[in-house]
């Protein structure tokens, strides 16, 4: 439908929205909907949305068909009642029939429920009966229920007992006593009971507050925390399970929000303790769970560097046979990729990888199940489970085993194949779909299938969801998450019928989800020791306190005259305890600042050769120097390469390198057309990303007329002569070997030099050339003193900075106020400093921002002194 109507809904909704026509199909057949009611809804005032709602409604209308041979379950379900109930008019049975746990919010079930109480031996178990509330609340619930246009008290805890009541036309003083053992706490059960009174007799807290029992004895073990971050909640509450856990009593964290639950047991786990979480673990995150998953999006994106090294890095790749190997090979490949930056790697590409040869039978293994593309095309979802399923067992099985076992070993792998063998089943009726489109649906599937080993978790400490904590019990209870949208959580968008239109089909409403949440609250609040908590703030916003904690505390802030505010004083105190105590858990060791390091390596181990950028560094950043040089470490490089400045520079200099070079030497035209076609081929052949490619050629377009007019000028007073040309000299005793590289060297006729320095940034000043960027004025010394090969002028005649930044400038080095004889003395006088055992290599030394950055600022532990702190030496040996 999607496809031939674009505008009804984007692409990347078609799963969500059939999962969501699937949930309405199940609900309309348990509840006995059927298309005709829907169809005549009153839809007065509605939008075009009604319009395009029933072109979707009409897909499942089909599956209404009485004379279906094949019923869903829901509809068996439903019929299978239906025939039930008609047998027990005719003939009840005599036997006993008992109801036990259910509060009735479904159709079906209310329907067996009622049908049950009225048997001659059946009976109807209700939990978390109110016996608290008053007749005169009781009353009001049952207005609420038979007045079905108001559509209020839904979100009552108690409000679908009431319903039963009604339709068995009894009062709550009918329910008899399930058993005679007292609750854990029948001053808290009062409490919350007044305090979960409907909106409209809230009123009565007035009254009924005081006539109350006792507070104190109420709030007995009832402890409130109320934490400053999500991480501190999680906290506290971890340390109390640990508490629990070394007291042997059994505790349970009680909550829907299963960010929460991932926080705490990821917490536990310092301890050694795995909580028996009965949501267990999304097939989606496990290790074959995330290894389909990543495998289906591979035949979507290709294999691009950073997904091909994921794969290759997941511990159930190549675990068929010789993984130690594998992984070895998977750890040099990283480092070439890296060094390299192949954004989309190949067979081809991957050749010129040193172990290439030894790895022939590994790198032919990956071509076949990681290099390959899949086609992107339109393809039976049979044929794409096939081919995914098969791809992923040779991923796993490695390229000397057809081994794939561990793919489908223990709990999560047999979920997994679980899941996909019911999708292959199905695969019949799912049409043609993209790789997009697949991928996506795995996903999906994956999230919906949970993992739980029931083996492997501590017995006494437990994670459970609003609807297991109904059927059990434990010594510690903690309501964790009580914040709005999450208990209760926020009704799920229905994007076929609004609230008013559900109510008149008979569906149920957005209330219902929230009473019963509201009647979780009520049960589990109940038991004899219990915890509330929630976040005051989530990661980027101020949390609103779940509504039912709300009247609790508004409840107990209004009985001044019966300690109220003490008592939720003293609530508040309990959890600022545990907070306090989870502070000190994560609190720093002390320690004292580390220094401003200057470490003095032996002389042996300091570098006897450095290129002239680095002499620049040695001046400003010596410690980078030694970091480099000394210690050789070397700033990994990211997998997929991204636009920097280093490699704009790069790419610049080769466009006018190749401009000036074609210029000169293929009597090219020095004219802006011409600059501007060597900028857009050099561009179109090195930078892939193409907003930074239009970007770049912005910046030459910008210059390209200033450029030409200069070249003009240059060109006519020397030719150029040298491009990218390395040079060397030897200085000092022993020999110090300083290198450099000439952007560009002019010669005329009379065998005068000219140095021409190309700068993608702003070009340093006369002062910042005398002080610390000297690469200009060493060229020039290294020209006079023979250090380029078969290169020989009289003379530099003069040396410039070219800034390509802009609207383009020069800038001429001093080479008057610092000739080649004193760079040579400056750079001997340099390299015997460091030679000195006593000279240490300072963070920082002179650098010209504080703001700049180092690769080697980690190390040296910058920020814990600062620049205006005195370097400490440190002797190396």
């Amino acid at each position: 439908l999607v496809e031939a109507d674009p505008n009804l809904a984007p692409r990347s909704a078609v799963y969500d929205l059939a999962q969501s026509l699937g949930a309405l199909l199940d609900e309309m057949q348990a509840e006995g909907v059927t298309p005709a009611d829907i169809s005549t809804l009153d839809v007065t005032d509605q939008s075009g949305h009604w319009e395009r709602a029933q072109r979707f409604l009409q897909i499942v209308t089909r599956y209404f068909d009485p004379d279906n041979d094949a019923p869903d379950v829901a509809t068996v379900n439903r019929l299978a009642l239906r025939l039930r109930l008609q047998r027990w008019q005719c003939t009840p049975p005599q036997h006993p029939v008992i109801i036990a746990g259910s509060t009735g919010s479904r159709g079906s079930a209310f329907q067996l429920m009622t049908a049950a109480a009225k048997l001659p031996q059946g009976a109807v178990i209700l939990p978390g009966f109110d016996r608290d509330m008053p007749g005169s609340t009781w009353d009001i619930l049952r207005n609420d229920v038979r007045n079905t246009e108001a559509m209020q008290g839904e979100d009552h805890p108690q409000f679908r007992f009431a319903r039963l009541l009604d339709r068995l036309e009894l009062s709550h003083h009918d329910v008899g006593q399930w058993t005679s053992t007292p609750p854990p706490n029948s001053a808290r059960n009062a409490l919350v009971s007044l305090a979960m009174r409907p909106a409209p007799v809230t009123d009565q807290w007035l009254l009924d507050g005081p006539k109350l029992p006792s507070l104190a004895d109420a709030s007995q073990s009832l402890t409130l925390l109320e934490a400053a971050s999500p991480r501190d909640e999680a906290r506290a509450i971890a340390m109390r399970l640990r508490q629990a856990a070394e007291d042997n009593i059994t505790a349970a964290l009680i909550t829907p929000d299963r960010m929460l639950t991932r926080r705490v047991t990821a917490l536990l786990d310092r301890w050694g303790i795995l909580p028996d979480d009965s949501a267990g673990t999304p097939a989606q995150l496990t290790a074959p769970g995330r290894l389909l998953r990543h495998v289906a999006q591979l035949r979507v994106n290709g294999p691009t560097a950073d997904a091909l090294l994921t794969i290759l890095k997941h511990p159930l790749c190549h675990s068929g046979a010789d993984r130690g190997q594998h992984r070895l090979w998977t750890s040099e490949l990283e480092l070439f990729i890296r060094k390299t930056g192949i954004p989309y790697p190949d067979l081809p590409k991957l050749m010129a990888w040193k172990h290439a040869d030894e790895a022939q039978a590994w790198l032919k293994w990956m071509d076949g199940c990681l290099l390959r593309p899949d086609t992107k095309g339109l393809d039976p979802l049979g044929t794409h489970v096939t081919q995914h399923l098969k791809q992923t067992e040779n991923i796993c099985a490695g390229s000397s085993s057809d081994n794939a076992a561990e793919l489908w070993n223990k709990k999560a792998g047999e979920t997994c194949r679980k899941a996909f063998d019911l999708l292959a089943e199905n695969a019949g009726y799912g049409g043609s779909v993209s790789a997009r489109d697949y991928a996506d649906l795995v996903d999906n599937i994956l999230r919906a299938e949970e993992v739980r080993d029931r083996d492997a978790p501590h017995s006494r400490i437990l994670i459970w969801g609003t609807i297991e904590a109904r059927v059990m019990g434990a010594d510690l209870v903690i309501l964790g998450g009580l914040n709005e949208h999450s208990w209760p959580d926020a009704p799920p968008a229905d994007p076929w019928l609004n609230r008013r239109m559900r109510q008149q089909a008979g569906l149920l409403l957005p209330e219902r989800r929230i009473g019963l949440s509201a009647h979780d609250f009520q049960q589990a609040i109940g038991a004899k020791d219990v915890w509330l908590s929630r976040a005051v703030r989530s990661e980027d916003a101020e949390t609103v306190p779940s509504r039912w904690l709300n009247r609790l505390t508004n409840l107990l802030r209004g009985l001044p005259e019966t300690g109220g505010p003490e008592t939720l004083g003293k609530m508040q105190k309990r959890g600022q305890t545990w907070l306090a105590l989870g502070q000190v858990l994560e609190k720093p060791i002390p320690a004292a600042p580390a220094p401003r390091p200057s470490p003095m390596p032996p002389v042996i181990a300091r570098p006897s050769e450095l290129s002239v950028t680095n002499i620049e560094k040695l001046i400003r950043d010596p410690y980078a120097i030694y970091g480099s040089k000394v210690l050789r470490l070397r700033q990994l490089h990211p997998i997929q390469h991204a636009p920097n400045p280093m490699h704009r520079g790069t790419v610049i200099h080769k466009v006018f390198e190749e401009f000036v070079s074609n210029t000169a030497r293929n009597d090219d035209p020095i004219t802006e057309l011409e600059l501007l076609a060597v900028a857009r081929r050099i561009l179109d052949a090195e930078v892939p990303w193409p907003t930074d490619r239009i970007q770049w050629r912005v910046r030459i377009e910008k210059i390209a007329r200033w450029f030409t007019e200069n070249e003009v000028v240059r060109q006519t007073t020397a030719k150029p002569a040298l491009f990218e040309k390395t040079g060397a000299m030897e200085i000092a005793d022993p020999p110090f070997r300083i290198t450099a590289k000439a952007d560009r060297i002019d010669l005329n006729d009379r065998s005068e030099a000219f140095v021409y320095d190309y700068k993608t940034g702003t070009a340093p000043t006369k002062d910042q050339q005398l002080k610390f960027d000297v690469q200009l004025l060493v060229i020039v010394a290294l020209i006079l003193e023979g250090g380029f090969e078969s290169f020989n002028p009289r003379f530099v005649a003069e040396a410039r900075y070219i800034s390509l930044s802009g609207d383009g400038n020069e800038v001429s080095a001093p080479m008057a106020d610092c000739p080649p004889e004193r760079v040579m003395q400056m750079l001997k006088t340099l390299i015997e400093a460091y030679r000195d055992p006593e000279t240490g290599y300072t963070a920082r030394n002179r650098l010209y921002k504080d703001t700049f950055g180092s690769d080697y600022d980690q190390l040296s532990r910058f920020g814990e002194w600062t620049v205006s702190d005195t370097a400490k030496k440190v002797r190396l040996t």
